[in-house]
């Protein structure tokens, strides 16, 4: 039988970033993967990280750069990206519109296996 996830869990976030989570480890338990909603404003950046997940960003609204030891790329409205497991990025919204976007992280998304630089 299917099953419903009513809502998303809120992620809290510093800043004015959101996260509304459907599946992973915060709202459904989920550790094989996380399917998040998001935005970000313009002007938003992160620290750089080097996840233990792959993840895929869909853009569904304005634009994303992400910056990698190569240089950067910029996603747009209806384009995506994925960054694999083990390579340090860097997402910013650096355009007047900010961004939504989809971020699916294969296995999920976790605070523990991210690996955040020190600021």
């Amino acid at each position: 039988m299917p099953t419903l996830i009513p809502a998303p869990t809120v992620i809290p976030v510093p800043g004015n970033k959101e996260i509304h989570e459907f599946a992973g480890l915060a709202n459904t338990g989920a550790g094989n993967i996380s399917i998040a909603h998001m935005r970000s404003p313009a002007g938003w950046s992160e620290p750089g990280q080097t996840p233990e997940f792959d993840e895929y960003t869909v853009v569904l609204r304005g634009a994303m750069r992400v910056e990698h030891r190569g240089g950067s790329v910029d996603v747009r409205a209806g384009q995506a990206i994925l960054t694999h497991k083990g390579e340090w990025v860097r997402y910013s919204t650096p355009g007047a519109q900010g961004a939504e976007y989809i971020a699916i992280c294969l296995p999920a998304f976790s605070p523990a296996t991210v690996h955040r630089d020190q600021e």
